[in-house]
C-alpha cells in the first residue's frame, strides 16, 4: 500500500475528522503507519469507534479515486509534505489534506475577493476591475470560484494574465457552478484550484464556511465587493480577523440589498476603499497602480462619457440629461463600446468600462 491510497483510505474513514486524523498520522508516523497498527494501538489515540473504522477502511478500493485524480492532473498534498503551504501549516486548524490541480505555492502579496453571489451589475464590473488591477502590480488574486463576485475576481486576474487561485466546496472533479467550467480550466493554468474534500464530494451547503477558512488562509487580507447582511462571505471575514487579517470593505448605495453588508462592516470597523491603490497603500507594497489610457475620443464622445457614471444609467436619461436624440445618442453609445469606453447592460443600460 503506498502513502497515497492510506491517505485517501482514512480520509474517507467514518467519523475520523480533520484533527484526529493529524493527531493519528503523527503518532504512527505516516499514513501507512494508521492503517496498519493494530486495533488496540489506535485505541490507545482514538475512540473504539474510530479505531474500528479505521480498520473497516483498509479494504476499500481506492483505484478508481486515484485513476481520476491522475486523468485530471490532480495531486494530493498532505499537511506533512513540503508542497503544504507554509501559511496553511501555521494554522491550527489547517486541512491535512489539499486536493490541487496547477500550482499552488505561498504567494505573496495575495488577496481574498469575495462577495454575493447575486452581485449587481455595479458589483460585479467593481469585482473584476479591481482583481485585474490588483493582479496588474503582481497580488495573486484567491477566490472561491462561486457565482457573482467570486466569478468576476477570477475573470478580472485572468484578463491580466495575473495568478489566481480558486478554492472550492466540493471535490476537485466537480466544477460548481456548472458554466463555470471552462473558467476553472483558465485558474488552473494560471494558479491553482484546490479543495480539501475528497474525490465525489458534492457542492453541500455547510462545506462552503468550511472552506473559507482556507481563502482567509492564504491571503494577505480580503476584500469584500458586495454581500447581504445575512451573506456566507462573514464567515470569511470571521476567520480573517481570527488570523489577524486585513479586512477591506467597497461602500455601496444604501438602498440596494447587496451593499446593506458591507456598509455594515465599515460600520463595525473594516477599511472603506474606494479604489484598489487604497489597498496598495494599505499593505505597504509600494506600488503605483497604472491605470490605463481611454483611447482618443471625440468631442461628442467625450461629452457622453462624461456624463457615463460608474452606476447603470439608462440610455433614456442621459438622452434627457445630455439633449441628445435616442437615435444619435446610440450611435455615439456604440463607438464607445468599440473602444472598449463603456458596456451596455442588459435594458439598455450604459456605464463606464473603467
Amino acid at each position: 500500500m503506498t502513502d497515497l491510497e492510506a491517505w485517501i483510505k482514512l480520509s474517507l474513514a467514518k467519523g475520523v475528522g480533520e484533527e484526529t486524523l493529524k493527531v493519528l498520522v503523527q503518532k504512527f508516523g505516516s499514513p501507512r503507519g494508521v492503517i496498519q497498527a493494530s486495533g488496540r494501538r489506535l485505541r490507545d489515540v482514538a475512540s473504539n469507534e474510530i479505531a474500528e473504522n479505521i480498520r473497516k477502511c483498509i479494504d476499500l478500493d481506492v483505484g478508481k479515486h486515484i485513476s481520476l485524480m491522475n486523468s485530471l492532473g490532480v495531486k494530493l498534498i498532505s499537511f506533512m509534505g513540503d508542497e503544504y503551504p507554509e501559511r496553511l501549516k501555521r494554522l491550527p486548524y489547517a486541512p491535512p489534506l489539499l486536493y490541487v490541480r496547477g500550482d499552488l505555492r505561498d504567494d505573496e502579496p495575495s488577496i481574498a475577493v469575495i462577495g454575493s453571489r447575486r452581485a449587481s451589475h455595479y458589483g460585479k464590473v467593481i469585482a473584476e476591475r479591481f482583481a485585474r488591477e490588483l493582479a496588474r502590480v503582481g497580488l495573486t488574486i484567491i477566490s472561491g470560484l462561486a457565482r457573482g463576485i467570486d466569478t468576476c475576481a477570477h475573470r478580472g486576474a485572468l484578463e491580466e494574465n495575473g495568478r489566481t487561485i480558486a478554492v472550492l466546496g466540493c471535490g476537485i472533479d466537480r466544477v460548481y457552478p456548472s458554466e463555470n467550467v471552462y473558467l476553472m480550466e483558465k485558474v488552473i493554468m494560471n494558479g491553482a484550484c484546490i479543495s480539501e474534500f475528497p474525490i465525489g464530494t458534492y457542492p453541500f451547503a455547510g462545506n462552503f464556511p468550511q472552506r473559507n477558512r482556507i481563502i482567509s488562509g492564504l491571503s494577505d487580507a480580503i476584500l469584500v465587493i458586495e454581500a447581504t447582511e445575512r451573506s456566507g462571505t462573514f464567515t470569511t471575514v470571521k476567520w480573517a480577523l481570527e488570523q489577524g487579517k486585513e479586512v477591506f470593505a467597497v461602500p455601496g448605495n444604501i438602498t440596494q440589498e447587496t451593499s446593506k453588508g458591507t456598509n455594515k462592516l465599515i460600520m463595525d470597523g473594516a477599511r472603506p476603499i474606494t479604489c484598489t491603490q487604497d489597498i496598495i497603500d494599505a499593505l505597504k507594497l509600494d506600488r503605483i497602480i497604472e491605470m490605463r489610457e481611454l483611447p482618443s475620443l471625440t468631442e461628442d464622445e467625450k461629452e457622453v462619457y462624461e456624463s457615463v457614471g460608474n452606476t447603470p444609467t439608462h440610455i433614456d436619461q442621459l438622452s434627457i440629461s445630455l439633449s441628445i436624440p435616442v437615435s444619435r445618442l446610440s450611435g455615439i453609445l456604440l463607438s464607445l463600446e468599440l473602444k472598449s469606453a463603456v458596456r451596455q447592460l442588459p435594458g439598455r443600460y450604459f456605464m463606464r468600462e473603467q
